[in-house]
């Protein structure tokens, strides 16, 4: 809803209004509402990885901007545990719980229903053993309606996958830069950068095929890696962040594309639209205006009838003081 308005025909004292009338008033209709959009599936993406279209992916955390992402069209929707440094402020994803993960992602699926969500498995609800990976995958179908969870590493992941996989639950798998095993990685720096290394990359995304990964996200390695991996995988997904234009699609921090992560900006991310500095010359705008005495204006106010107003006045002063 718009924001609150004070009734066209209840600015002049003298008039009353019903108490239905006076709701539907105090808000302002939206003007047209998007139609919703075909559900998305599986076999869709795959016609798109098939027929060499390529496939969009944002990260999101909350209603609005869900709603906004499928209205956009983007194909899918990660809610990643990225969520614990854009939206929390935590330092790593590390600290991101699995109550953080459904809480948010439950509120991204009310505010996009038909694009194909994609849950993050937060730092220790799998690596522990298959059991809690497909306990916690199952936590996830079941409480968020999501469409499938990822999780990060190679091929010391693949008995993880390949369960979860084999009770029906959607897997996309994730190299490169893997953020909760940055420490180990040193830091978040690019990956795969010696032929070894590309070697490794290639060999896992093969792995993470065959255990049943619909899809792999690629990040923060060399194209020619990313490029490697495409063309030595035929029935997963590829997903490019920050790994260059040889993939079946891209994955972007929606946080990193509008300027609203102030700690730092990565060099993959593109940044679409300044939002963060709209909204602080927004924010600074309104404390101007409400210093200055110049917010509210009459039009952001509501009144009651003269009459009324006068019975309240009589009412109050017929009341004992204190």
């Amino acid at each position: 809803m718009s924001r609150l308005s004070e009734p066209a025909n209840n600015r002049n004292r003298g008039q009353r209004l019903s108490g239905t009338h006076t709701f539907h008033a105090m808000f302002e209709e939206v003007p047209h509402m998007p139609e919703m959009r075909k559900k998305s599936s599986l076999p869709a993406l795959m016609k798109k990885k098939e027929q060499g279209e390529p496939i969009t992916m944002l990260t999101c955390y909350d209603f609005p901007t869900a709603f906004f992402e499928e209205q956009a069209g983007v194909d899918m929707i990660l809610v990643g545990d990225s969520l614990g440094m854009t939206m929390l402020g935590y330092n790593s994803t590390l600290p991101v719980t699995m109550d953080d993960m459904v809480r948010h992602s439950q509120a991204v699926r009310r505010g996009a229903p038909n694009t194909w969500l994609v849950v993050d498995m937060p730092y220790m609800s799998y690596q522990p053993s298959v059991e809690t990976a497909v306990r916690s995958a199952g936590r996830f179908m079941a409480e968020t309606e999501c469409d499938a969870v990822k999780l990060e590493g190679g091929a010391e992941m693949a008995d993880r996958v390949s369960a979860m996989t084999s009770v029906g639950i959607p897997v996309m798998g994730h190299l490169g830069l893997t953020p909760q095993s940055a420490s180990a990685l040193g830091g978040y720096r690019l990956q795969g950068k010696t032929a070894e290394a590309g070697k490794r990359i290639v060999a896992d995304a093969r792995i993470l095929e065959a255990a049943g990964a619909f899809a792999i996200v690629i990040e923060v390695v060399p194209h020619q890696v990313c490029q490697l991996v495409s063309a030595n995988t035929k029935g997963s997904i590829i997903i490019s962040q920050g790994s260059g234009p040889h993939a079946d699609g891209q994955l972007l921090i929606f946080h990193d594309m509008f300027g609203l992560y102030p700690r730092f900006k990565p060099r993959m991310a593109k940044v679409y639209a300044d939002a963060g500095q709209i909204i602080t010359e927004g924010l600074r705008s309104y404390v101007q205006e409400v210093g200055a005495r110049e917010y509210p204006r009459c039009e952001n106010w509501f009144s009651m009838a003269e009459e009324e107003y006068q019975e309240l006045v009589d009412l109050l002063g017929k009341q004992p003081s204190g």
